[in-house]
């Protein structure tokens, strides 16, 4: 299951799916107020979106889930796999979280708060490829309220730190100016399980040029982690896994 960044869509991962093996299906989650959910309210927090993706989460409990969340994509990544465990007793079998400090070492700003030439240049200079679409007012119209409500989640998030129990890999760009590689590792604070730390040459959005050597890490793991669910399957000891049904998701198959 995949979570998009802030301003971001399902179909942003609409290449993934090719790099996957046999067995692994990828889903993508959409956030309210775009593409198929456009024109619904956006979340109230942080916390209350990853409610309601955790819930519709709950029709997969049969199969091995992973989740993997870029920039503010990671953070709803955390939170959904706490809910999951709280709510319904289910664990991922692993978290993938890129190009986000963990909560307790993000620097705090108010981007969500500045006037509309400020926020953005902000998401020019994170270097996404697609940013230069803003130049056309009639997308900009569109683009500049639900970037500043997904930026108004992150800026506002504040959670007390909990441990959740499956491992997380952190991904990182070497040259990404938000998100320093000591804060990046703090993540590994907020499991009991292993950890294990990432780092790609490029800025907050390396994962554009990386993405058949980052897809290549991502698959390696989950090969090893689906034999690891099939062994637990077949010696009848089954542990609870993460349901995905999305009504309201986006997936690529």
């Amino acid at each position: 299951m995949c979570f998009p960044h802030a301003g971001g869509v399902p179909s942003f991962f609409n290449s993934w799916p090719r790099h996957l093996r046999s067995g692994m299906e990828l889903l993508a989650v959409c956030y309210p107020g775009r593409q198929a959910r456009f024109g619904e309210p956006y979340a109230e927090s942080l916390e209350d979106l990853a409610d309601q993706i955790a819930d519709a989460l709950r029709p997969y409990d049969d199969k091995p889930l992973a989740l993997f969340g870029h920039s503010m994509g990671a953070a709803v990544a955390y939170e959904v796999a706490l809910r999951l465990d709280q709510k319904y007793g289910v664990q991922p079998v692993r978290l993938f979280l890129s190009g986000q400090s963990a909560p307790h070492r993000a620097e705090r700003s108010n981007l969500h708060r500045e006037d509309d030439a400020t926020l953005i240049a902000e998401v020019k200079q994170l270097g996404l490829s697609t940013a230069d679409a803003m130049e056309h007012p009639e997308l900009l119209e569109i683009a500049l309220p639900t970037l500043r409500a997904d930026f108004r989640l992150v800026e506002t998030y504040d959670p007390p730190l909990t441990k959740i129990k499956s491992p997380i890999v952190a991904y990182v760009g070497d040259q990404d100016p938000d998100c320093p590689p000591d804060a990046v590792c703090a993540w590994s604070d907020l499991t009991t399980g292993t950890f294990e730390f990432r780092g790609f040459p490029g800025g907050h959005f390396y994962l554009e040029g990386y993405e058949f050597d980052l897809l290549l890490h991502i698959v390696g793991h989950l090969k090893d982690d689906l034999r690891l669910a099939g062994a637990v399957r077949a010696a009848g000891t089954r542990q609870p896994v993460p349901s995905a049904s999305a009504p309201r998701t986006g997936g690529t198959r």
